[in-house]
């Protein structure tokens, strides 16, 4: 596929948009993952979460950030009009878009790509389905796609956007949440347990974080909980 855009979204982290040739129209999952690689190294292979959603016809979104040496060739050489092969979307992260469902979604960096693509569907559907992101980052020059979060919470009643910040100084102006995501924090969120479901993306250490807090510190069931681990 040719990569028809690249969007800097941070310093070190852009958006490529990878245009579908002509005929080709895959259905796919809002959530799920591609698989990329250039045409002179077809050995190395990466898997990046859409952060689009199922609703985009035409196109795929990733946001890729400056890390190892795909992320690296991406961030810092990609252009409009570079050709990358791309394997079908696969994987099981799903939102799950039922009316009387809370989706808590718990990302850390660039985890937080997948959940733009639950939150533009929801809001594009009006869905009823309530959708919170708890998104922990280092400072606030850290935070993906703040400008459009922000407007979906605005468009979106159901849709809560909330980050907390690990590396601030203390004399920073940021009013918000401050610290690690904790697991009163957490229970702040919830309402309705039984109707709950926990998603958790990003490195693996946030991730296996998440899943103690959910886990363990909340005694949900497993069946309540999706998780994708970034290595």
């Amino acid at each position: 596929m040719l990569i028809e855009t690249v969007t800097t979204e941070l310093p070190d982290t852009k958006t490529i948009r990878l245009k579908w040739p002509d005929g080709y129209a895959p259905e796919f999952l809002t959530g799920q993952f591609i698989t990329v690689y250039w045409p002179d190294m077809p050995t190395y292979k990466r898997a990046y979460s859409l952060s689009s959603c199922a609703l985009d016809r035409g196109s795929y979104d990733v946001t890729i950030k400056r890390e190892g040496k795909m992320g690296t060739r991406v961030v810092d050489w990609a252009k409009p009009g570079d050709k990358l092969f791309v394997l079908p979307p696969a994987g099981k992260f799903l939102p799950i878009f039922e009316p009387q469902k809370h989706l808590v979604c718990i990302a850390g960096g660039s985890g937080v790509t997948p959940f733009r693509g639950f939150v533009r569907e929801a809001t594009r559907r009006q869905l009823p389905t309530k959708i919170t992101i708890l998104y922990s980052v280092r400072t606030t020059n850290d935070i993906i796609f703040q400008r459009e979060f922000l407007d979906y919470a605005a468009q979106n009643p159901n849709f809560t956007f909330l980050v907390t910040c690990t590396r601030l100084q203390p004399d920073d102006a940021w009013t918000g949440h401050r610290g690690r995501i904790t697991a009163e924090w957490l229970r702040e969120q919830i309402h309705d347990l039984p109707n709950t479901i926990f998603y958790a993306c990003g490195p693996n250490p946030l991730v296996e974080f998440a899943e103690e807090l959910v886990l363990h510190g909340l005694n949900v069931p497993k069946a309540q909980m999706k998780t994708e681990k970034w290595g």
